[in-house]
């Protein structure tokens, strides 16, 4: 065999693995992606303008963190043939399943609300009046979801994660110094020292990387693509990507605020990308245009997790390869969540800013209990056979369940005890 032929059929395998990928690509880079969403952008922003570069470091130990919370639900849902909202009910009864329900239904909700807020907020300084702009959303995410099949959702839901690649180039046109990033950001620091800005930050860091929400939107997602045993392993690698490409999106964004806003006080990022144009027209664009996308795709995906969730719940038709009129409740309550989320962005005198951030720490303060019974879940040897958790699994997970709680009771102790950690 020739070297011309050996290195086509090197080509031919390799191409073979893309496609492959590409088929099985979508629930974990999706749901990576769109915890990049417009809470997220603010969180990054205001950590990056607070304190510069210092706090890249944290961000990269959260690529790991992502990745292991997120893959127990590819193996869960594949194996189960369950969304997580049915899996805790049958697993843990009703009790305990209305709990996660109903946190589930609060903090999406919330959630929601912060993404009409960076939503409405982007597009206002390009001169949108808010009451169109979410008129605008709901009738487009209307039109996405009603189409019929889940492939053509998934495709439309992996255009807007490209787009969130914009903050890239505007990293790179701020000239940021790359000895300081290497030097400030990659070795651990706490600016400042420990007190109660440091832990607010932390946690609103990890609350949006990593949400509950995510769990039950990946595992249906899994489930309602119809994904095999055998597609586990790039389920995981899919996972991976996604974790990666959140935290290098959100790592340039904090470069960019780190460098144009270092000292400056940012609320939200639609501030953030209004004082970005004063130095650079360009990247202040990219960063209110980003802000838009990240809305949408947040809203897109924790939408259809609180719809799915219900849906298993109740024993509603509950697939997005479903018409409306085979899954009425479904669709319902997708549209109910959404309207609802909007209109409260059009309240006068609704702190906004306030409930911005504030989500981002409930978030992670409900996430232990959520990953308890993840793991739970994956632990269970009857249903999941060869796919049980592994005792490595086990320790990593409940290091990360330990390492959250430690670090909302420090949060806590530093609200009731301001002067503690000074």
């Amino acid at each position: 065999m020739n070297l011309f032929s050996k290195l086509y059929y090197i080509f031919r395998k390799y191409w073979k693995a893309i496609q492959l990928y590409l088929i099985i690509a979508g629930p974990g880079l999706v749901v990576m992606v769109a915890d990049n969403d417009a809470g997220g952008i603010t969180t990054y922003a205001a950590t990056g303008a607070k304190y510069g570069y210092n706090l890249i470091w944290f961000l990269l130990i959260l690529i790991p963190v992502a990745y292991y919370v997120q893959e127990m639900t590819v193996r869960l849902g594949v194996v189960t043939k369950r969304g997580h909202a049915e899996a805790i009910f049958d697993g843990f009864g009703a009790f305990w399943g209305w709990f996660s329900l109903i946190d589930l239904m609060i903090l999406d909700w919330l959630t929601l609300v912060t993404e009409f807020i960076g939503m409405t907020s982007a597009l206002h300084i390009f001169g949108v009046p808010a009451w169109v702009t979410v008129a605008g959303v709901v009738a487009l995410m209307g039109m996405i979801v009603l189409n019929g099949r889940y492939w053509t959702w998934e495709k439309i839901a992996l255009l807007f994660c490209a787009l969130n690649l914009i903050y890239i180039p505007g990293a790179f046109m701020v000239n940021p110094s790359v000895s300081d990033i290497l030097k400030n950001g990659l070795v651990p620091n706490f600016p400042g020292g420990f007190n109660g800005e440091l832990f607010f930050y932390l946690m609103a860091n990890i609350g949006t990387t990593i949400a509950p929400w995510m769990l039950f939107f990946q595992q249906s997602a899994v489930v309602d693509k119809g994904m095999q045993e055998k597609d586990i392993p790039w389920g995981k690698f899919d996972t991976f990507l996604g974790a990666a490409l959140t935290v290098v999106v959100a790592i340039f964004i904090v470069v960019v605020t780190g460098t144009v806003l270092k000292g400056v006080n940012i609320d939200d990022a639609s501030q953030a990308a209004e004082q970005l144009m004063h130095t650079n027209h360009y990247v202040g664009t990219f960063m209110a245009i980003g802000l838009f996308d990240a809305g949408l795709l947040g809203a897109i995906c924790i939408s259809l997790a609180s719809s799915w969730a219900f849906g298993e719940i109740f024993g509603w038709a509950h697939s997005l390869n479903q018409k409306i009129k085979e899954a009425r409740w479904f669709y319902a309550s997708y549209f109910f969540t959404l309207i609802t989320a909007g209109l409260v962005v059009l309240i006068p005198g609704a702190p906004l800013v306030l409930i911005t951030l504030f989500v981002q720490v409930v978030a992670v303060t409900l996430l232990p209990a959520a990953l308890v019974f993840l793991i739970l879940l994956l632990n269970d040897k009857k249903h999941m056979g060869e796919h049980c958790n592994t005792l490595s699994q086990n320790l990593i997970g409940g290091f990360i369940i330990v390492s959250i709680v430690i670090l909302s009771t420090l949060y806590g102790t530093s609200v009731m005890f301001p002067n503690l950690f000074k």
